[in-house]
């Protein structure tokens, strides 16, 4: 996945498939974060009560991949994780900065596949057409 110079997502490369299984739904800690590979990429995964989040691992601000061992909470009624690093929260259903508005990770498309297996999508994947077996 890569970015571009103003650090928005761009979208996946055509001959990448569109879903990719990363791990199965017993990998996940409820409330808490845990890192994958996906698309070349580093994920970070979230179980929050019962809805599966994917933003970018790596933190925008400090560009270690730390994000998946944030503390998630809820700020203006919205899941977050805070970085360990600075501090910054990150709105898992946006990937926006709460404290600054001009920086935010990408959020990856994230679904629920038979058999308990979690499968990300690149960021700008077109996913309206397939099957959602989102939990």
């Amino acid at each position: 996945m890569e970015k571009s110079a103003s650090g928005q997502c761009k979208e996946r490369p055509a001959k990448l498939p569109v879903w990719q299984p990363v791990c199965h739904l017993d990998d996940l800690v409820p409330d808490a974060g845990v890192a994958v590979r996906a698309h070349g990429a580093q994920v970070a995964v979230f179980l929050i009560d019962d809805r599966l989040y994917a933003i970018d691992h790596v933190d925008p601000f400090c560009g270690a991949a730390v994000l998946g061992r944030g503390i998630v909470g809820e700020l203006q009624g919205r899941p977050v994780v805070a970085s360990p690093m600075y501090k910054q929260h990150f709105f898992l259903d946006t990937g926006e900065c709460m404290e600054d508005a001009d920086v935010r990770v990408c959020c990856w498309p994230a679904r629920l596949a038979p058999g308990g297996v979690l499968q990300i999508a690149c960021p700008g994947a077109d996913i309206s057409m397939e099957h959602s077996h989102a939990a």
